[in-house]
């Protein structure tokens, strides 16, 4: 099941990866698609929205919930 969520502060390529490296250092089998222009990120493969969210914070950006 995918889950989308909405993300403050990504406005580049670089923001992007770093969204996606960080979701991916904490649930490795997910698959993460971000949307710059929407500001979203798209993950499925994991349902821990908690983690999801540190994972974002972590990267430097705020989680702002489900899209």
């Amino acid at each position: 099941m995918t889950q989308t969520y909405r993300v403050d502060g990504m406005s580049c390529g670089k923001c992007a990866a770093s969204v996606e490296k960080s979701i991916k250092s904490s649930a490795p089998a997910a698959l993460v698609t971000v949307n710059l222009e929407a500001k979203t990120v798209a993950v499925a493969g994991c349902d821990d929205e908690a983690a999801i969210s540190n994972a974002i914070e972590d990267a430097g950006f705020t989680f702002l919930g489900k899209a």
